[in-house]
């Protein structure tokens, strides 16, 4: 039976890490959002407007749409998926454990649980460095983010 597998976390906790290792593990098919945007031309980083960050909200729930709809037929198929999208909040999760069983797959939350200071270490050290596949993201936005995320609770993880 397939799984889906949800990489739930802020930014630089090392979710696509850990999803690459998944996708190997399972020989999965491994979705991550960041890769996407960045071949379709990334639009996140310092001095963003309120009208450019709107647009690439726009694009990245319709970027994720569109993995959902690989990922369900691919779960479909047997294979296991990995969704790289960060899963900020317990309803988001609920959501796609619902669909996961709709499909008949299995379901698994993996989470790194880093402290803030090490989040923006690393965060300097990603915009320092850009790796491939990656955009600039400000120090600001990272604090307003984890303002709004739900770590997973224990029984979440189980």
């Amino acid at each position: 039976m397939a799984t889906l597998h949800l990489m739930v976390g802020l930014p630089c906790s090392g979710k696509t890490t850990l999803a690459r290792k998944i996708e190997k593990k399972y020989s999965a098919l491994r979705l991550t959002p960041d890769e996407w945007h960045t071949r379709l031309g990334h639009d996140f980083g310092y001095n963003m407007t309120e009208l450019k960050e709107a647009i690439h909200n726009a694009r990245h729930d319709a970027v994720e749409s569109l993995m959902w709809d690989v990922a369900a037929r691919i779960l479909l198929l047997g294979v296991d998926v990995i969704l790289d999208f960060g899963f900020w909040s317990r309803s988001e999760r609920d959501e796609f454990r619902s669909r996961a069983k709709e499909l008949g797959a299995e379901f698994k939350i993996h989470f790194n649980d880093l402290s803030q200071e090490e989040l923006f270490e690393r965060l300097r050290n990603r915009n320092a460095q850009k790796p491939d596949a990656t955009f600039v993201i400000p120090e600001s936005k990272l604090k307003e983010w984890i303002q709004t995320f739900e770590p997973p609770s224990p029984e979440e993880l189980e």
